[in-house]
Order: structure tokens, then sequence, then C-alpha cells
């Protein structure tokens, strides 16, 4: 892990277009700005991993329902029995 010390209205850059910057320092707490293209996803880490949590638990349901769609699909796949045809007068 790569440490780094700022002061407040410091920067690091990562890459060539993530910069973060130190807004405010108040006790234990450090606030920062992230200026990142709307493309990159930007999240507390707590957040990102509900939103890893979540998407797995989608991932399995749609296993869950793909197979159920493929009992269905070979269910439904099956002829009826055929019935006499009593209309013929």
């Amino acid at each position: 892990m790569l440490v780094l010390a700022r002061h407040l209205n410091e920067s690091i850059m990562i890459g060539d277009d993530i910069e973060v910057i130190v807004v405010a320092v108040q006790g234990d707490q450090v606030k920062l700005g992230i200026r990142a293209p709307r493309s990159v996803a930007v999240h507390r880490k707590e957040i990102f991993e509900e939103i890893q949590r979540e998407n797995l638990r989608a991932a399995q349901a749609r296993g869950d329902a793909a197979a159920g769609a493929e009992i269905l699909k070979k269910t439904m796949g099956k002829k009826p029995s055929q019935k006499p045809d009593t209309q013929n007068s």
C-alpha cells in the first residue's frame, strides 16, 4: 500500500484523470474531494461492498430463474394428449 501525507487543499493524482483533494480536516475525520470522469464509479468502501453483495445475490437469482425457465420449457414443450374430435357432425 502506498501511503502519502497531504495537507489541507493538497491533492494526489491517480492516473491522468483522477484527482483526490483534501478539502477538510476536523479532529480524526478527513473530507476528500474526488474529481474523476463520470465513467469511473466512486463509492465509500462499505457502499462498494454492499453493491458487490447485491450483485452476487442478483446473479444467483438469475441462475435460479434460468434453471426454472429451463424446467418450464421442458415441461411446456411436451405435447398434450390429443382428445378425440367429437365435433364432426
